[in-house]
């Protein structure tokens, strides 16, 4: 007991002398944050008065940039001052969460390593006081046990003993507890954080890391990186957690926010893990969904129909033309009609010029042809363009000197008048040469793949030895149809930006080195050709869950063509099966809806089991619902949410539900609303989690198909602590 309360004391100290130094660095920061402010001013009133004398002196244009260039680092230098006073107030409440005792070999005394957020260096002594929770040493916290360990540093592996790991619970400053853990981070804390209530965004995890998370954080060896994790497991967590690692490793390899990108599902998702980087120190990397990407009809609209089409003839066409439109097959289809196009669709004319042959058709072709470099279609062609415009311009020139010459021959009254008729013929024989020329040098990918679905015989000619759908014809006549009305399908138009890439190249994204795609199960083959074409300097890291794929069945194989489609030199795929966001019985209750063996281990955080509940009526239902979520709220549930199968049926339900409890349709302004209960439909809640999730119309009749069981599937697992369905006449045959 004596020694635990000098160990008590001494790790009060060290937090005290810890809170002291943050508070000296702060007030540091901000004595300089003042200068800084103050010659960032004064060097912008001195720019403005300097350039407004200067505005037409193009002399002083060199003056004027080094002002500006000085104003850049000033400005860059004054931001870093406020990123490391926002860190330090952000360390201050909590400054760090573990410790390790450390002895490398060949030395005697032990290292005390703190792991916290960020690293915070006494600047007088150059002490460390807390080493951040990304620094190579910090990987000993999440990996080892307690005897031999190591890690990887920038001078290779150090090897040594590990003597003591310990947590620590620190709020507003003061250590509420510590304990010391011999094999993981210790269950209580996990435990601790996983029973809180969620909010409106997503938290950071760096006090419960554990250790195949931290592996796939730290990975920087694979340039393609895959994760198959079961429902709640963390990936996403753990892919921003992994960017806020790469970001600060790449200190030494250069990597900045700007050369790392997210493809995100949707809008509300990104919303949502908007907060993760901050609170790790970082700042926000661009997102975007592949909606964003496309022209034409979204994912939810998409999903949408499928939805309603169920038990309809049009379901079934729907259905295979997605999936189709999505396959490497149809990839195959497509490069033989790009290869036709080229080959025998663009019709090279020979080019003349007043009488004279330029150049022939075939010459042109074999021009076109060789294309040793892989230089996209439009852009040989504009390069053919060019070419005979810089032989038409000195025979043009030519003309022009003949034309001055007769003219200087004739009377004075008529030269005039000659030399400007002369002048007009040969710029409209110029004219007509150019529009000659833009009949085969102007291709529109549009129009390539409108063809491909006008023309059956050259579908059926360029799919040939491969396998197409049994109802293929109603695919084709549909794609026609909806093209030759202006409608462009969500699938139609990722082939069309696929078709675009690769006629007209693409250089918007050449920078990008890094991007995360996350829920990779919602991409087919086809999607995953245009990350490889838009990305071509990236390495991936590609985390999804095929048991959370909705239109086609749960495939474990997806991340074998998306290997093989990436085709980096070196790649893994790792699986996590532990599932943490739901308690232990709502997660038991899902498993039997899946309906099939998944690898799944549930942590074991001990709640209330799922209630299903039989409503007489749907007055009866609607009432039900608002007596619950009001009941769930004053227990003091944060975040509760109505999930419905549909867009419609979540509509419906704000309108019924408007007079009796405070609900909003959810979308990317309603995360942070606090008091309304959310309504969302079932396809759009995929990796968001709410304290409460009350599943409307869990009937036979609304859930009856597998993809209807996928929907409901993922409807509940957005639970954490309590999961409400509610049904009318039969219950769903998934629910047990």
């Amino acid at each position: 007991m004596n020694n635990f309360i000098e160990i008590q004391k001494e790790e009060t100290a060290y937090l005290e002398e810890v809170i002291t130094t943050i508070k000296s660095e702060i007030e540091k920061e901000n004595e300089i944050l003042q200068v800084k402010r103050g010659k960032v001013i004064d060097s912008r009133r001195e720019m403005w008065q300097e350039s407004s004398h200067a505005s037409r002196e193009f002399a002083r244009i060199s003056e004027m940039n080094q002002y500006l260039s000085e104003i850049n680092t000033q400005t860059r230098d004054y931001l870093s001052s406020e990123k490391r006073i926002y860190r330090y107030n952000k360390m201050i409440t909590s400054p760090y969460f573990g410790r390790i005792d450390f002895t490398e070999n060949g030395y005697g005394s032990p290292d005390k390593i703190y792991i916290g957020l960020y690293n915070l260096m006494n600047t007088k002594t150059d002490d460390i006081y807390v080493y951040d929770w990304r620094s190579p040493i910090a990987s000993i916290f999440y990996r080892n046990e307690l005897g031999k360990g190591s890690y990887k540093s920038p001078a290779g592996i150090i090897s040594g003993d590990i003597l003591l790991k310990r947590q620590y619970k620190i709020e507003n400053s003061k250590l509420k507890y510590f304990f010391d853990s011999s094999i993981k981070i210790n269950d209580e804390i996990l435990q601790e954080v996983l029973s809180r209530n969620s909010s409106s965004k997503m938290k950071s995890i760096v006090q419960t890391i554990q250790k195949e998370q931290d592996i796939i954080i730290r990975d920087i060896e694979n340039e393609l990186l895959m994760v198959q994790g079961v429902a709640g497991s963390g990936k996403t967590s753990i892919a921003l957690h992994r960017i806020a690692f790469l970001l600060y490793e790449g200190l030494s390899s250069k990597l900045n926010i700007n050369d790392v990108l997210i493809i995100s599902p949707n809008a509300v998702f990104s919303k949502y893990t908007s907060q993760v980087l901050p609170e790790l120190g970082e700042e926000n990397v661009d997102q975007v969904t592949f909606d964003d990407l496309i022209q034409g009809e979204k994912r939810q609209q998409q999903m949408e129909k499928l939805i309603t089409f169920q038990g309809k003839d049009k379901f079934q066409v729907k259905l295979e033309g997605i999936k189709f439109k999505g396959s490497q097959e149809f990839v195959e289809i497509l490069n033989r009609l790009l290869k036709y196009c080229e080959r025998k669709l663009i019709p090279f004319k020979d080019a003349y010029y007043h009488g004279n042959t330029i150049v022939t058709g075939q010459q042109l072709k074999n021009m076109f042809l060789d294309n040793k470099i892989n230089i996209p279609m439009a852009k040989r062609l504009k390069r053919i363009e060019s070419i005979l415009l810089n032989k038409i311009y000195p025979l043009r020139k030519e003309r022009l000197k003949i034309i001055e010459k007769v003219v200087e021959k004739t009377t004075e009254e008529h030269r005039f008048e000659i030399k400007s008729f002369s002048r007009l013929i040969a710029i409209k024989e110029a004219g007509k040469l150019m529009e000659h020329i833009k009949k085969f040098t102007e291709v529109d990918y549009r129009d390539i793949y409108k063809l491909l679905f006008r023309d059956k015989n050259l579908f059926f000619k360029l799919s040939k030895d491969i396998i197409l759908p049994g109802n293929i014809d109603e695919i084709i006549d549909e794609t026609n149809e909806n093209l030759s009305t202006g409608h462009i399908s969500y699938e139609d138009a990722a082939v069309l930006l696929y078709l675009k890439i690769k006629v007209e190249g693409n250089e918007e994204f050449t920078s990008i080195k890094q991007v995360v795609i996350d829920e990779a199960q919602d991409y087919y083959p086809m999607h995953y050709y245009i990350f490889k074409l838009l990305f071509k300097n990236a390495r991936f890291t590609v985390l999804g869950d095929f048991n959370q794929t909705l239109e086609r069945g749960g495939d474990k194989n997806i991340y074998d063509y998306v290997e093989e489609i990436l085709h980096k030199r070196k790649s893994i795929k790792i699986t996590l099966n532990k599932g943490y966001r739901s308690s232990f019985e709502i997660n038991n209750f899902n498993q039997k809806l899946l309906q099939n063996k998944q690898e799944f281990m549930p942590f074991e955080r001990r709640e209330a089991a799922p209630k299903v509940k039989y409503m007489k009526d749907l007055e009866e239902h609607y009432k039900e619902i608002c007596e619950d979520a009001t009941k769930f709220r004053e227990a003091g549930y944060n975040s509760i949410a109505i999930i419905c199968k549909t867009e419609a049926e979540a509509k419906h339900i704000q309108y019924m539900l408007r007079d009796l409890i405070e609900v909003k349709l959810l979308d990317d302004e309603d995360l942070d609303n606090k008091n309304s209960v959310l309504i969302i439909p079932s396809y759009l809640a995929k990796g968001l989690e709410f304290d409460v999730v009350l599943v409307y119309d869990a009937s036979k009749e609304n859930y009856n198909t597998h993809f209807d069981k996928r929907l409901l599937y993922i409807a509940c697992t957005r639970a954490l602590h309590q999961l409400v369905l509610y049904y009318t006449g039969e219950k769903s045959e998934f629910i047990e």
